[in-house]
């Protein structure tokens, strides 16, 4: 018997495709070829960053044993889909695919899968790897990829990690909108959360399952074990046909993206970041209603809440310099008319300041509100004609409406890696001993 990995990635566009109905097919065949699938399909989220992503920038691998007489069949099989499958005619779809022949993936192959989720990865470096431990590669137009691929392989979701039950749209129903039953979907969500999350937004009401653009998804469900996912996908009623549904295992909503920063020097373009800084500029909205800040330690960054964050951004406009804070989000490279920014997913207030309102005093011979005569020059009581130069304004420190916690964009506009607060203390570790039956269809 021999054991695969199978690692695809970058076969979409903007326009159609996606690469997990890509993996979805595959499943269908290659259990008709004979495979005993050792995992669920592992749908990797990479870097949310990189300037040529398109959606989500999702990557899948397959794990599975054979016989060994079928393992050229196999291969045959997956470049087949795979050709037939994604949006060739698109200039920035870059189709790859790997294919690892070994029981366990090598630590240096794990290594550069968490690299590329975090930062950005070059093709030389995934070829050397794939030349060292015996992989094959195929590349379609660059085979961009081949990077995917490979890291989709090496994320062997050891640690934290979710499920989530993908259905797909009939190919006459792509591109119209979805239809689901809502009041299905909500009653979905009350019956099974905190076990599903992320299925609505709960400050809009808005239905997160469905995606918006024109790919075949119909709906994808999130959730902490397969048969939660599972459950739920039986509670939400289609109003179109379903043409089939897997279950993936996920690196969703476990901020695996994020890597902290020692310092705001150490914040690197294009990644994602966890850094501590004082707030030193306060906030200001921005047309769009944007909310910019800026943090310090011996250095100096700008982070900015975007008007759809929700709560996060109405937070940010209450922070005020002096603040502690620790900011988490993607980083925007500095660009001639803007400054290097964090593009705030999370902000995790450490310590306030105290904001302190300032009174002009009380005179004390009669007790009256004094007035000020200028800057330096004093204060007088009108009541009762008393001057003095010494007397000072009266510091009162004035309550905060915020806590030291963590606040988070709304889930409406969270990304497909940041965790839900939800998840906290939900944290998983290692692949399931077994596989619930009947994950997938057909």
């Amino acid at each position: 018997m021999a054991t695969i990995h199978v690692g695809i990635d970058d076969t979409d566009s903007p326009k159609t495709g996606c690469t997990t109905y890509v993996a979805a097919i595959l499943v269908e065949k290659l259990r008709k070829l004979g495979v005993s699938f050792i995992d669920y399909p592992n749908l990797i989220r990479l870097n949310p960053n990189v300037p040529w992503k398109t959606r989500g920038n999702g990557a899948l691998s397959l794990r599975f044993r054979c016989h060994n007489h079928v393992v050229d069949d196999i291969v045959e099989q997956v470049i087949d889909v795979i050709e037939k499958y994604s949006d060739m005619g698109y200039d920035g779809t870059e189709p790859g695919v790997v294919f690892l022949f070994r029981s366990t993936v090598p630590d240096e192959i794990r290594a550069f899968a968490k690299r590329t989720i975090q930062g950005i990865s070059q093709k030389t470096e995934a070829m050397k790897l794939i030349r060292r431990f015996g992989a094959e590669a195929a590349g379609f137009k660059t085979g961009r990829g081949i990077i995917g691929g490979l890291a989709a392989i090496g994320e062997i979701l050891e640690n934290d990690h979710t499920y989530e039950l993908i259905a797909y749209r009939t190919p006459e129903n792509r591109g119209i909108s979805r239809k689901l039953d809502v009041a299905s979907v909500l009653e979905m969500n009350k019956e099974t959360g905190p076990l599903t999350f992320n299925n609505v937004d709960p400050e809009t009401g808005r239905v997160l399952i469905t995606p918006r653009g024109p790919d075949p998804i119909l709906y994808g469900i999130r959730g902490e074990t397969p048969l939660a996912v599972k459950r739920a996908h039986e509670m939400v009623r289609s109003i179109e046909p379903i043409e089939r549904w897997v279950i993936f295992r996920t690196n969703h909503g476990t901020d695996a993206h994020l890597k902290r920063s020692n310092s705001v020097a150490d914040v690197q373009p294009f990644g994602s970041t966890i850094v501590q800084g004082t707030v030193s500029r306060q906030p200001y909205v921005v047309p769009r209603r944007h909310v910019i800040f800026s943090i310090e330690d011996e250095n100096v960054i700008d982070c900015a809440a975007y008007a759809p964050t929700g709560d996060l951004r109405k937070m940010a406009r209450m922070l005020v310099v002096g603040d502690l804070v620790e900011a988490c989000g993607g980083v925007r490279p500095a660009t001639e008319k803007h400054s290097a920014t964090i593009n705030l997913e999370k902000l995790k207030i450490l310590k306030l300041a105290q904001k302190y309102v300032f009174h002009n005093p009380v005179c004390h011979r009669c007790g009256n509100r004094m007035k000020s005569m200028g800057s330096g020059k004093g204060f007088r009581c009108d009541k009762c004609g008393l001057r003095s130069m010494r007397l000072k304004k009266d510091a009162v420190e004035k309550p905060r409406n915020i806590k030291e916690r963590t606040y988070m964009t709304s889930p409406r506009s969270q990304r497909h890696l940041t965790k839900p607060l939800c998840r906290y203390g939900q944290e998983k570790l290692g692949k399931p001993k077994r596989m619930i039956r009947n994950w997938h269809f057909p």
